[in-house]
């Protein structure tokens, strides 16, 4: 279908120079909404077509919650969040002085294994030098030997396929050992990394060259003989980057994971301590800074949602960033505060929302046993990777293998964890058999439709997919995620046009201001706080009611929520 252009050309130079509709000639202006609304009703009636054919009608319930959500996305933009100024200063101060904390103490660090070496720890060829213990040669033969780089679809190059003694000899050709310094000052430029060069007549050139001895550094650095950095080794092809060799966020909690079974204290600190520094920075520059940006006279800030931008489908939200936040426990979430006198942030949140979805989708028998007699997975993960009984996991023990508990489910193979830690990603499946035959009933489906539907009626297309050598396809990790992650972004969803609903037909005070994660934000009047349990436990936990009726679809499991109350979101 041809569709009719939008007549752009007609006010573009006008919104440049600063002119607006309501300047603009009348002429102009009925010109270019006529193009504007006809184009609009061109793609709705093409868009009726496709939800006609047989392959698309299963989106007709998505694009109906899509739009009573948006209702409800509309008025929680306008409601805005109410922030407490003084609290969000408080944590700035707090966040900054531990930034300068971390700063100080991993830079004593870094002078203790590299001597005087300069190192800048925004810098991945000086991070790959300290955490490593070796630098690249060359890059572009680095970037070759690694197949480094994105290929002609955009997408990064798969790293090479090689056995542990060809990793180690291509790490070997490509890098070299680095050695700890003593500085030396230099003679030339007496350590000022500049000379004064004078002109034929015998006046001095205005501005100063750099040391041609030194290189402007005012010292030579020379080797001590000793191995320097951490020493720590990157285990296969995955680890290698343009600089050398990863130091994100995963990788960090790897090496980590790596140091204490080395009993390496020193390269232990490191790594926490770099790895808490890139996450307060984020903190600051992500979160702080963007809510002080963004927060009216009024102290009401009105985040943007967006519904159309993530690849699962959940929410996003832009000016500022609202739903990446950690989870509970946050501080930024302290300057969130009530808008009405004596009143409270309320937080419901699905209980494992995903781990239930997971369930409900596979219906793994064991999966739906452990859910109903609430059996604590995250002990079970810990007496698999310590290979104890479950009256021995202590707390630290518990809290420091959640992050593996759930990682098969979203098709995480544990590639370059520790041989202990692997041995969980082998077991899981075999506790787990019935969520093994729903990935390989996925991946199988993929290859011969390139469709993954969920029960609500979402699609996620893979047309390309194929499978390795290896027996893996290719985007599994996204073919088994997507889908729990959908469904239960759906229910949650769902769930936000429940209680928006309710709100409306009670005439309620308080108002719903986030979702974020799997749980909905209430800024609740003093007068209230009954009722806007009672709504949120209707919406959220009853809401398997109308899911079904909707996508008829019956379900297996309940589902459990968790409600707080607090003077401000941090509860």
């Amino acid at each position: 279908m041809i569709i009719t252009q939008k007549k752009s050309d007609l006010v573009d130079e006008l919104f440049k120079s600063g002119v607006g509709f309501e300047a603009m000639p009348l002429a102009t202006v009925i010109e270019y909404a006529e193009a504007d609304v006809r184009s609009c009703g061109e793609i709705f009636l093409d868009q009726q077509n496709d939800y006609a054919k047989a392959e698309n009608k299963s989106l007709i319930p998505m694009r109906n919650l899509s739009n009573e959500m948006l209702l409800c996305l509309v008025e929680m933009e306008a409601n805005g969040i109410n922030v407490d100024r003084a609290a969000l200063a408080e944590v700035k101060q707090q966040f900054s002085d531990e930034k300068i904390e971390l700063q100080k103490r991993l830079h004593e660090i870094v002078e203790q294994v590299m001597g005087d070496t300069p190192i800048n720890l925004n810098s991945g060829a000086d991070m790959t030098m300290v955490v490593y213990s070796r630098k690249v040669k060359d890059r572009n033969i680095h970037r070759q030997v690694f197949n480094i780089g994105l290929g002609a679809n955009g997408k990064p190059l798969r790293p090479p396929r090689m056995k542990l003694g060809e990793f180690q000899k291509a790490v070997r050709t490509t890098t070299e050992v680095v050695h700890r310094t003593m500085a030396i000052c230099c003679d030339t430029c007496d350590g000022r990394g500049k000379i004064q060069k004078y002109k034929v007549n015998g006046d001095p050139w205005k501005n100063q060259t750099k040391c041609p001895s030194c290189a402007g550094a005012g010292a030579y650095y020379q080797s001590t003989g000793k191995v320097a950095g951490l020493k720590l080794s990157p285990k296969d092809a995955n680890y290698a980057s343009i600089n050398g060799f990863k130091c994100d966020k995963e990788t960090l909690q790897i090496l980590i994971t790596e140091a204490e079974q080395k009993g390496s204290d020193i390269a232990v600190e490191f790594l926490t301590k770099i790895s808490r520094l890139n996450a307060v920075s984020t903190y600051l520059d992500s979160f702080v800074q963007g809510i002080e940006t963004w927060t009216r006279p009024s102290n009401l800030l009105h985040t943007n949602f967006n519904q159309a931008v993530t690849a699962t489908g959940r929410l996003s939200s832009s000016n500022p960033n609202f739903q990446n936040q950690p989870k509970r426990g946050f501080p930024i979430r302290k300057c969130v505060v009530s808008r009405f006198e004596n009143g409270l942030i309320a937080e419901a949140d699905f209980s494992s929302l995903e781990w239930v979805c997971a369930g409900e989708l596979s219906r793994d028998p064991q999966i739906i046993a452990d859910i109903e007699e609430a059996k604590d997975i995250h002990t079970q993960t810990a007496t698999i990777i310590h290979q104890c009984d479950a009256s021995e996991v202590t707390k630290d023990m518990r809290a420091g293998v959640k992050k593996f508990t759930f990682s098969p489910t979203y098709g995480g193979m544990g590639g370059g964890e520790l041989p202990h830690v692997q041995v969980y990603f082998k077991e899981f499946f075999n506790i787990y058999k019935g969520l093994a035959a729903y990935h390989k009933k996925l991946t199988d489906g993929v290859l011969k439709t390139g469709i993954v539907e969920t029960p609500s009626g979402r699609q996620y297309h893979w047309p390309n997919a194929k499978r390795f050598g290896n027996g893996r396809v290719s985007n599994h990790t996204q073919i088994v995620n997507f889908p729990v992650q959908g469904f239960g972004n759906d229910l949650v969803q769902l769930s936000c046009i429940r209680a928006f609903r309710r709100f409306k037909e009670t005439q309620m005070k308080s108002l719903i201001i986030l979702t974020v994660h799997d749980s909905i934000v209430v800024d609740t009047h003093p007068d209230e706080v009954r009722q806007v349990e009672e709504i949120l436990t209707w919406a959220m936990r009853d809401v398997l009611e109308e899911a079904s009726d909707r996508w008829n679809y019956d379900f297996v499991l309940p589902l459990s929520i968790e409600i707080e109350f607090g003077p401000n979101w941090l509860l």
